[in-house]
């Protein structure tokens, strides 16, 4: 019996048992094993040579957005609107076959825009080259889910479940659980707060499932069996994702306004060009992008070329700042002067920790190089011999 066919056996048990507290224990060992299973599907196969066939683009400018839904849901022709690189377009599905990078320009900054192959339901098993398409979409920023507003809400349901069989969490942030493995002691469970959802003994049952007796465990929050999981496995992604409701002038004025005031969520229509600034303006909040200007010293800031900067590539310090230009430069700041927002005062003396926000502007101070022993009578050494009787004795004065 393949993976795959292990995975869907215990999916139908969890299906036909019931959920209740005598069951609990039962469906949290089997979800244990599924998420196991899920992991061995995404290994690549023993004994194969070299990497398989895929389409990862090189990464360029100051973040990457990955495209991701259906065939024939207007993919290729929002990537032409934005970017203007010409991806394929036709009324067939699975026009697009491989994966197509464009450059959006916004604000100052260049943003990696990439067209991958429309995906269908059993994507995480590898069906239709999937795995590939959600390869290349966990190395993005962010996600677009381009949805069709004229089908179901089905669709936005097969894909997250897809995404998530994968270990892409969308719109969740990682679970507040401590998790390290020991080589003895046994298992050490705490909790900072009462527990509703998992207790002791699912949690032992759950670590025994993974061959793991000597651990510690603290919750520092309410969460359930599938946060357990994801900490015990260790390789999630945690991304952002903005829903795109493509083709809005297919329908009426009244779902338009349902579909727009969902959490996340855009309505756009590629047709008739319709909104693409609430788009663009949405995914430059969902990268939050960080834009500092240099000012060289006695002289005007330079509001052409800034540095971008953001928490997801480095941090946002201006020891991140200094970093970001040459890894040298850390070690000559004296300190730094910021105008802009994260300033309390115009300037203001910062250090190496201090956290800069969008459209600040930093003056670099450096140290000053000091000569050996200093100059005239502020010497603070002189050049002789340090011992008295090896130094040159003067010639006596004549009388």
């Amino acid at each position: 019996m393949g993976i795959v066919e292990k995975i869907k056996e215990i999916e139908a048990e969890m299906a036909r048992t019931q959920k209740n507290k005598a069951t609990e224990y039962h469906l949290g060992q089997l979800k244990a094993k599924i998420a196991k299973l899920r992991t061995q599907l995404l290994e690549p196969p023993k004994g194969s040579s070299g990497a398989g066939e895929g389409f990862e683009v090189t990464k360029f400018g100051h973040g990457r957005v990955a495209l991701i839904g259906f065939p024939s849901v207007g993919k290729s022709t929002l990537l032409t609107m934005l970017t203007g690189t010409r991806s394929e377009a036709a009324s067939y599905e699975f026009t697009t076959l491989t994966c197509i990078p464009g450059i959006i320009h916004y604000n100052d900054t260049k943003i990696q825009l990439l067209d991958l192959p429309g995906i269908i339901e059993g994507a995480s098993e590898g069906k239709g080259r999937g795995r590939q398409v959600i390869a290349v979409s966990k190395s993005s920023d962010i996600v677009l889910m381009v949805l069709d507003a004229s089908k179901s809400e089905g669709h936005r349901q097969i894909l997250t479940k897809e995404l998530e069989a994968v270990g892409l969490r969308l719109n969740k942030r990682p679970p507040q659980i401590y998790f390290k493995k020991k080589k003895t002691g046994g298992i050490s469970f705490n909790s900072t707060l009462q527990l509703t959802h998992v207790d002791e003994k699912l949690c032992y049952q759950i670590l025994h499932e993974y061959k793991i007796h000597n651990a510690e465990l603290l919750f520092r929050e309410d969460a359930t069996v599938d946060d357990l999981i994801d900490v015990i496995e260790g390789n999630r992604k945690y991304m952002k994702c903005i829903y795109v409701y493509n083709k809005i002038d297919v329908i009426g004025i009244d779902d338009v306004d349902y579909l727009a005031r969902q959490p996340n969520s855009v309505v756009i229509s590629c047709n008739l060009k319709l909104n693409f600034d609430r788009l663009l303006a949405s995914v430059w909040d969902a990268m939050g992008l960080v834009r500092v200007y240099t000012k060289p010293q006695g002289q005007q800031p330079d509001f052409t070329d800034p540095v971008v900067l953001s928490l997801d590539r480095g941090g946002c310090t201006v020891e991140d700042f200094c970093n970001h230009i040459h890894r040298s430069l850390v070690k000559d700041v004296k300190y730094v002067l910021v105008w802009g927002v994260s300033a309390r005062h115009f300037p203001q003396h910062c250090g190496l920790s201090h956290v800069l926000q969008d459209e600040d502007v930093v003056q670099i101070v450096k140290k000053k190089e000091r000569e050996d022993g200093g100059r005239g009578r502020f010497k603070s050494h002189s050049n002789a011999p340090a011992r008295i009787s090896d130094r040159e004795k003067k010639a006596p004065l004549k009388t």
